[in-house]
């Protein structure tokens, strides 16, 4: 058995920061929240999509033009390599989200398995990798709005509102506050309004995906392909540590653990599908765009619409180009959506534990929704949005995604340890092998993201150290004498 929970004074120190949350509890639990429950009404369709809608865009549309002048025509295999890491930690999250179906994700199945330390320092690195993401997708946003109406009418916003400080004469980027905004209307009329809403811009950015790959292939030119790997393997692994940031969102249905129709069977498949979708895509986008264009031209095409820039070469015309810029200001905004979701039922989950303020867990009990906790993390997101430029977003979403997804790999090989008899809907293929490569890449791709990234990232945990010995131990609930059960 996992271990329980420690009463005050019951044990040391060292005990209190390894006490792990029984499965049973967690489950039990689930969707319950101060002041209402949320409601269970995703399906597997809808929560495919879901995470389909949080991954499919943040690497295709934004970064892209960033990892192709580090690997050129080879950034086909760094988009396979990320994929691959993805796969052995999406295998573990099927596993694990199969059979602890709550919200919090990775911070819930490090709770269950590794004790409460490792489970905030988990969640604090997701609050990272959720903001930060959707921050630098709005960013992205701004930058095809700007492209649309290039195309579209002749002129773009002024870089001063346009642009983030710093950024070519900017000062604060408003586009990308307003899709924030836009998202979190949609995310307070409830879950089902917001998966319908990600349903139709998921299939209108897949469109516009295809619509991209058959217009590039008109242009299509196997000299472009050579030299094909011109950094050799270091450009390739690099290029993948920058393009794993295009793979973050896979996991965005295991957050919806406590809304989902049928849990059990839903997660794991929904894990899955989404993540041999995105990489199709992945591959398909990324083929036709260096072979229409070459590769060198991409470093000076910029980074933040350069899917506009390969239609504009490969046509000569404008109009496949503006098609393309309007079908990304649309679709984005399902990657904002669904990332938001997913950050505020995270922190439903840490709330509900003790770790964060109860306002957290504060649910409306007429539209199911955690507003306050909404309304705070727009906020959070819109002030990164507007103040950050892209380029530094990116590498720090990645590392702390890295983190979490080696976090639950190790979590898979703990509880089949601790609780073999627990029912699983899904299993991992080849255990231990699978949850082992996962970490191992983990490493390996973190081991590729620079030195500053590196510096952000341990300055950030320790802050999240500090909240949590100053807060987060003192209210656990684990540490009340009946470990949480009477809330």
């Amino acid at each position: 058995m996992a271990t329980g929970f420690q009463a005050p004074g019951s044990g040391s120190l060292l005990h209190s920061l390894i006490r792990t949350k029984p499965v049973d509890q967690i489950v039990s639990e689930g969707g319950q929240g101060e002041g209402g429950e949320l409601k269970r009404s995703m399906s597997l369709l809808q929560l495919t999509l879901f995470s389909v809608g949080a991954t499919l865009g943040t690497g295709i549309f934004v970064v892209l033009g960033e990892a192709v002048p580090l690997a050129g025509p080879a950034v086909v295999l760094s988009f396979i390599l990320a994929a691959v890491t993805a796969l052995f930690s999406a295998l573990s999250y099927a596993e694990l989200a199969g059979t602890i179906p709550v919200s919090g994700s990775s911070y819930s199945y490090a709770y269950a398995t590794l004790g409460e330390l490792v489970a905030w320092v988990c969640g604090w690195c997701l609050l990272l990798e959720y903001a930060v993401s959707v921050s630098a997708v709005a960013v992205g946003w701004g930058s095809y709005l700007n492209e649309f109406f290039d195309k579209t009418f002749g002129f773009t916003m002024p870089a001063a509102i346009s642009n983030s400080p710093g950024d070519n004469g900017g000062v604060i980027n408003l586009p990308a506050v307003a899709v924030v905004l836009i998202a979190t209307f949609l995310l307070l009329r409830g879950t089902s309004e917001s998966a319908t809403a990600n349903t139709i811009m998921v299939f209108l950015k897949i469109g516009v995906l295809i619509f991209f790959c058959v217009v590039a292939f008109t242009a299509f030119d196997s000299g472009n392909m050579t030299p094909f790997a011109p950094m050799g393997w270091a450009g390739i692994s690099a290029a993948g540590s920058k393009v794993f940031f295009s793979y973050i969102g896979f996991d965005a249905a295991s957050t919806a653990g406590e809304e989902a129709k049928n849990p059990k069977r839903d997660l794991p498949l929904a894990i899955i599908f989404s993540l041999v979708i995105v990489t199709i895509v992945y591959v398909a986008v990324g083929l036709t765009a260096v072979g229409a264009m070459p590769w060198q031209q991409f470093e000076l095409s910029g980074s933040e619409a350069s899917l506009a820039r390969v239609l504009d070469v490969a046509t000569g015309a404008s109009w496949p180009s503006m098609i393309l810029s309007l079908g990304a200001v649309i679709a984005i905004a399902s990657v904002v959506l669904t990332v938001m979701y997913g950050q505020t039922r995270i922190l439903f989950a840490m709330s509900r534990d003790g770790l964060i303020p109860d306002i957290f867990q504060k649910v409306n009990p007429r539209t199911s929704v955690p507003v306050a906790n909404t309304f705070i993390v727009a906020t959070f997101i819109s002030v990164l949005a507007a103040l950050i430029p892209l380029g530094k977003l990116v590498d720090a979403t990645s590392i702390g995604t890295l983190f979490a997804f080696s976090l639950v790999s190790v979590g898979v090989i703990v509880l089949r340890r601790t609780r073999p008899d627990m029912p699983r809907s899904f299993r991992t293929p080849f255990y231990p092998i699978t949850p082992l490569l996962g970490i191992g890449f983990c490493v390996y791709l973190m081991y590729g993201l620079g030195g500053v990234t590196w510096t952000v990232f341990l300055l950030w945990t320790a802050v999240g150290l500090v909240a949590y010995f100053a807060y987060g131990r003192r209210h656990s609930r684990l540490a009340k004498p009946d470990g949480g059960m009477n809330r």
